[in-house]
């Protein structure tokens, strides 16, 4: 090789190796997490007083209050995206939504496809019935037909209480909590389990038109569920919910809504 070949290889070597440098940046900065400007939250924009319409068709409740601080605590914006709530963990998988924040309670099924921030409130699955009805403990619901949300912790509930569930003429799912209260009103269902915080606003609303029993079908937890390995931002919420119960912002949102402060 002579001196002039030598130094044109010895420039294309120079050349391909500067090249591979560059090319190497971009796919390491690439690698880098981006920040978080803004979280999607996904619910059920029929559960009042969680999360609903009001007269001006706006999203108002008290998640709605809650995810809004925790949002501006963590800094991102926040949307709220009314989901199928019964697809709730495929709009959460498929990154459709990047929480679900809507009366969610934790379960150990659940907890096998969602991450769940720490608990943040306390709840139970309660019976309503119409205000003049016969059914005074659960097992009247013998012969019954009983109303639930479908995909709801309350339908997982009931079930669970075996002899009770079986007795039942027939369990049957609504979309919504509000359309099963409405076919309970006109007499089209026995019964009604449904959360208790959308329970007992309703019969406060309507105390003529329902009764709630004394028993329930069992105590259960809140918390705000989150895509599983995301666990930066279930790390900053878990964070902003516990600032949230210290500083006292938590207790005068539940207070607004509930008129006493019912957050865990």
């Amino acid at each position: 090789m002579n001196k002039r070949s030598a130094l044109i290889a010895l420039s294309l070597t120079a050349l391909l190796v500067a090249c591979g440098k560059q090319e190497a940046a971009p796919s390491a900065m690439s690698a880098a997490p981006a920040a978080i400007s803004k979280i999607v939250v996904g619910l059920d924009d029929n559960f009042p007083p969680m999360g609903f319409r009001d007269e001006k068709n706006e999203l108002v409740g008290f998640d709605i209050d809650m995810a809004r601080e925790a949002a501006k605590r963590i800094g991102v914006e926040v949307d709220f995206k009314p989901i199928d709530w019964s697809a709730k963990e495929a709009e959460l998988a498929g990154k459709r939504v990047d929480v679900l924040w809507n009366g969610l309670t934790i379960t150990e099924e659940r907890k096998k496809n969602i991450d769940f921030t720490a608990p943040y409130m306390e709840n139970h699955q309660i019976v309503v019935v119409g205000g003049a009805s016969d059914v005074k403990t659960k097992a009247d619901l013998a012969g019954k037909v009983v109303g639930a949300q479908e995909g709801s912790s309350a339908v997982d509930a009931v079930k669970k209480d075996a002899a009770v569930f079986q007795s039942f003429k027939e369990l049957k799912t609504f979309g919504d909590n509000v359309t099963a209260l409405m076919d309970l009103a006109t007499g089209r269902l026995d019964a009604v389990v449904v959360d208790e915080v959308v329970g007992r606003y309703y019969v406060a609303k309507k105390p003529q038109d329902y009764a709630v029993l004394d028993e329930h079908f069992g105590t259960e937890d809140y918390g705000v569920g989150v895509r599983q390995g995301d666990t930066d931002l279930l790390s900053r919420l878990d964070k902003a919910l516990a600032d949230m119960k210290q500083d006292g912002t938590a207790a005068t949102i539940a207070t607004q809504w509930f008129g006493k402060d019912i957050t865990k």
